[in-house]
Parts: structure tokens; sequence; C-alpha cells
């Protein structure tokens, strides 16, 4: 069973520093939250080093390639995935997920490129200038990638 123990429940001043919490070179906690759409939106510890390990395995090498990338989504709790109309198994409630896209749109397609053959990849489903990518910690890779399956 999954540890309940989240960042609810922590003084407000001291849930901010962890919301702050740096998860990779480039990328913070506070961006797979959307705590200020969000607030009720908390990661377990858990989730939080899964996160981390997307950002470390993932989006620090997908960076190299394709420039500063922007964290359209990523952490969802189950309140929060049912209100944005995501899969009941989604691994945004892992911690496992991030739906993300290129600062600069014209590094799109070297973005998809390498992730697609990137070992750590678990899943790389595509829209129009974004993408759903996902890991895996605890398990083989999938590699299940599915171009334009966002229409």
């Amino acid at each position: 069973m999954k540890n309940q123990t989240n960042i609810s429940g922590v003084s407000a001043s001291r849930q901010s520093s962890l919301v702050d919490t740096i998860l990779s070179p480039h990328f913070r906690l506070s961006e797979f939250l959307n705590i200020d759409k969000y607030p009720d939106n908390k990661p377990t510890l858990q989730d939080v080093v899964c996160m981390a390990y997307g950002c470390h395995f993932l989006l620090e090498p997908a960076r190299e390639i394709a420039g500063v990338i922007i964290i359209n989504s990523g952490f969802r709790n189950a309140d929060v995935n049912r209100r944005v109309g995501g899969v009941d198994n989604s691994q945004h409630l892992l911690g496992q997920a991030a739906d993300i896209r290129p600062a600069d749109p014209s590094r799109f397609p070297q973005l998809v490129g390498f992730l697609r053959s990137y070992p750590y990849t678990d899943q790389l489903l595509t829209g129009r200038g974004w993408l759903h990518i996902s890991w895996n910690p605890f398990a083989q890779p999938r590699h299940f990638v599915r171009i334009g399956y966002y229409g």
C-alpha cells in the first residue's frame, strides 16, 4: 500500500519551502504541482522521489537536446486527475509522468526524436506541440510510443 504521508498538515511557510524543493538542476517540485490552480494537489514523499527520478533520468537529458522544457502538467492527486479528465490509472497520480513542451516550439521534433528512442522512456504520447512522457523507477520501461496520439 502506498504511503499516504503528504505535505498537507505542514505549516504554510514550511510547505512553501517544500514546494520549492529542487528535484534536479533545472526542475523544481512546484513545476509539477500547479498549486496556484490546485492548492490541494499535494504529493506523498514517494511521489516526490518518483518525480526526482523522472527529472534526472528523462527531463534533464531531454533538456540537453531540446533546451528549456516547460511542464504543463505533472503530479496530480486523484481529485485533480478527475477534474482534468485524466484516466484512472494515470502515472501522473504516482509522480511518474509529465505533459511537457519545449520553450522553443521549433525544438519539438528533436525532443520527440530523443525521447522516442531513449532507454528510460516508459510511455511517449504526442499532441500538437506538446507530449506526455512517463517513467517507471520500479519496472522495465515499456517504450510505448504513439506519435499524434492527441490529434
